[in-house]
């Protein structure tokens, strides 16, 4: 192979001329000097000459055991008279004389080199350090891993500003700088500042930290790079190269091979690092930050009130730097109250300036990222803080930034790059809170106003068309428009819409709120009616409350009567999904009726008389309920809506349930389910596909009252198989595998019915009913 010299020349490293393998010692330096070293060649002359080590320390008057160690390369640089009197006893002269005495002078000045010269000390840990157990036992894998032949063990440490890198690669350091007996080395690379340590600068300080005098530096930064792995290969090094920039500044710094370690922090991801062990630092967890903001404060803490620190805790985010900068702000002012500052950082307007202490500021930690980017991707970053919800996609990063698609990916690389963003394997962006305030003051300090409107004028409506779109996919008469609007993202089937109306709930929810304070109601009312058929397919989420009522608000500012009834109902609904609350439904359901009546809009008449009724039932008045569904149904009839028609039969058919009708009950629901299964009963085919396995579980149930298990849990099973089918996971699916789980039981089917209580209390567990979900195990590990 060819190496290089400190002269910058290559050469054939070839045989050795003694034709024997010289010691890992001797090997290193010969590596570096183009030679054979002194060991290798002492020996060569003693054999040369026939003696033994005992003969030779015998005529030279240098002990065997000196000059075993020197053959072997611990005792590279012997002094002058040493050599002098072993050249004697070997009968050296001419070259052979003169090269043993070079081969000493240059081993004393290795031994010169590398002697630690107190340069790149690490620096003091802190006291308080906090968590993090298992990234250190990540530091001890990385301590002992095995290392391949050429290529050293190198950790990286990526996270964004603020998670505390630095202070934990420093601890990690201390934790095991016991097994790194030759040193532990810190060089800062000064990577987010506007000039990163150069590689040649950052080599010429760590071989002058490994003793290597600033004559004897190599010019060349190859040359250097050479240098610094051949001092590195025999020893156990531990080298912290804080804060690093680029790929191409840490790669010739990296050891090549051996027992010494290399650990580097980066705010960068540096993908292309080949062959590292990568740790990505994450905010600490809710009772590690509070750990860490109470052992800062110290005595302190215990004058507070435990859940004003929590609620400290909370609004940093987990980011060590803010919970530090809040902890010295309550420590430097005794007087102050803890709740009364978590009272100010409340306040999202004003919070990032309260993350202030001295000369730490979260902002600049935030700002340095920031001014690493180019001006498309700051300008794409600061927009980005006007999007609602909490995480968003490349195709909203483009509607935000006014750029093509190609152009948001290649920012979006950017600024995760950074650790501005965090995204996941769905391909989905979010801010850390904090970081979110910091774009948004960008926002507000770089964008002229009229620039932050178009931002926001850009946002809302696509906002809404988009999930007025999605959400007419499962409502009667849509589905895929004819004609697409150029500017969105059209689902092309029932699945696409479904998927992104549930990842973008907060993102269309928070632009139905913007576009409300806007006065753009018609906006608004359009995209909450868009909603009412997909809702009963996601009963569960939480946010129907609040989009049914902003179109209520929206309908009444409108002056619509009828949608303003509509949207009321649909509130009486949302009340009827467990936790139910009768009488909300009752309230809801008595102001549509006056609306309706006012308007003369006969179906949402109907349809407050089946919400009242439901109301009842749920109240267990189901005499009284009764005849309300009754009434609606016959208007229902009389306006031709079957749909709305076959749902007031199956809840004229609960109610007959209730009262212990069993019989009467099942003729209720076998009557509305064959209107569901005949063509030319006037359902809509999705309706009726959609309504029918809820039939079959009332059939199924009923059955199960009657005694006929067997056929109970046929019509149950094929209910349950078609909910399955359809995706729908809610109370209605989890109390038919309940009550199918009991029949089992019944029928002495023990392990099915083990089976099916664990499948009913996972469905519990998912839409929350923790009681029934428990009642459900219990149920499962009971039988025998």
């Amino acid at each position: 192979m060819n190496v290089i010299e400190p002269g910058g020349q290559g050469r054939s490293e070839g045989v050795h001329r003694l034709g024997r393998r010289p010691p890992a010692a001797e090997r290193e330096w010969g590596s570096i000097t183009g030679r054979p070293g002194f060991g290798e060649v002492l020996r060569g002359h003693r054999r040369a000459a026939r003696l033994t080590l005992e003969r030779l320390a015998e005529a030279s008057g240098v002990s065997a055991r000196t000059l075993s160690d020197m053959e072997r390369g611990r005792s590279k640089g012997p002094q002058h008279r040493t050599v002098t009197a072993l050249a004697d006893a070997l009968s050296l002269d001419g070259e052979a004389r003169a090269e043993l005495v070079e081969l000493a002078r240059d081993g004393r000045l290795r031994d010169h080199w590398t002697r630690p010269s107190g340069l790149c000390e690490l620096p003091r840990s802190v006291e308080d350090f906090t968590g993090h157990a298992a990234e250190l036992a990540w530091m001890g894998d990385l301590l002992h891993a095995e290392s391949s032949p050429g290529v050293g063990v190198v950790g990286l440490i990526t996270g964004s500003a603020g998670l505390g890198k630095t202070t934990f690669a420093v601890r990690a350091a201390h934790s095991v700088r016991a097994s790194f007996p030759d040193g532990v080395l810190f060089l800062d690379l000064f990577g987010m500042s506007q000039q990163p340590l150069g590689a040649g600068d950052a080599l010429r300080f760590l071989l002058r930290a490994l003793g290597v005098t600033d004559q004897h530096v190599p010019g060349d930064i190859q040359e250097r790079a050479s240098l610094y792995r051949s001092l590195l290969r025999d020893k156990r090094v531990l080298v912290l190269l804080d804060n690093a920039a680029s790929e191409e500044q840490v790669r010739p710094l990296l050891s090549g091979g051996g027992a010494s370690r290399t650990l580097i922090t980066t705010r960068r991801l540096l993908a292309g690092l080949e062959g590292v062990r990568r740790l990505v630092l994450g905010p600490l967890p809710t009772p590690e930050s509070l750990e860490l903001l109470t052992g800062i404060l110290g005595e302190r803490a215990a004058s507070d009130e435990e859940s004003a620190l929590a609620r400290l805790a909370e609004l940093c985010g987990g980011l060590p730097l803010a919970l530090r900068i809040i902890a010295n702000r309550l420590v430097s002012r005794p007087e102050w109250d803890a709740a009364e500052l978590a009272a100010r950082l409340a306040n999202e307007e004003r919070r990032l300036e309260q993350f202030t202490a001295g000369d730490l500021k979260i902002a600049n930690a935030f700002g340095m990222s920031y001014e690493q980017l180019a001006d498309s991707a700051r300008r794409l970053f600061r927009r980005l803080a006007v999007t609602p919800g909490r995480d968003f996609d490349a195709v909203l990063t483009a509607v935000a930034g006014g750029v093509p698609i190609e152009d948001a990916w290649d920012a979006l690389d950017d600024l995760v790059d950074l650790g501005l963003l965090q995204d996941s394997s769905a391909g989905r962006y979010r801010f850390h809170d904090l970081v979110r305030l910091f774009a948004r003051e960008r926002l507000q300090e770089e964008e002229p106003p009229g620039g932050r409107e178009a931002v926001t004028e850009r946002v809302t409506p696509w906002l809404l068309r988009m999930a007025t779109m999605s959400g007419r996919w499962f409502e009667p008469g849509y589905g895929i428009p004819d004609r697409a609007d150029p500017g969105l993202s059209v689902p092309s089937s029932e699945e696409e819409a479904d998927g992104w109306l549930r990842v973008n709930a907060d993102n269309w929810l928070g632009a139905m709120r913007a576009a409300a304070d806007g006065g753009r109601h018609s906006l608004v009312l359009d995209c909450a009616e868009s909603m009412h058929w997909f809702s009963e397919r996601w009963v569960h989420s939480p946010h129907w409350h609040e989009v049914f009522t902003l179109g209520a608000e929206s309908a009444a500012a409108l002056g619509d009567l009828e949608q303003q009834a509509t949207q009321l109902n649909y509130l009486a609904w949302v009340h009827s999904v467990p936790p139910a609350d009768p009488q909300a439904m009752l309230r809801y359901a008595a102001e549509a009726l006056e609306l309706a009546a006012q308007g003369g809009a006969k179906a949402q008449i109907a349809w407050s008389h089946e919400y009242t009724a439901g109301a009842l039932l749920l109240l267990g008045r189901a005499d009284e309920a009764i005849p309300l569904s009754l009434r609606a149904a016959e208007t229902f009839k009389a306006l031709g809506d079957m749909d709305s028609y076959v749902q007031t039969l199956a809840n004229v058919a609960n109610c007959l349930r209730d009262e212990g009708r069993y019989a009467e009950a099942l003729r209720q629901f076998r009557t509305a389910l064959a209107l569901m299964d005949g063509e030319a009963s006037g359902m809509t085919p999705s309706v009726a596909t959609h309504s029918r396995p809820f039939a079959l579980i009332r059939i199924g149930q009923c059955l199960g009252h009657l005694g006929r298990r067997g056929e109970a849990i046929t019509t149950l099973s094929e209910g349950i198989a078609l909910l399955d089918t359809l995706q729908v996971s809610d109370f209605r699916h989890a109390g038919a595998l309940e009550t199918l789980a009991v029949l089992l039981s019944e029928e002495g089917r023990t392990g099915e019915s083990r089976r099916t209580y664990a499948l009913a209390a996972r469905v519990f567990e998912s839409i929350g009913d923790a009681q029934a979900g428990n009642r459900c195990h219990a149920l499962a590990s009971a039988a025998p």
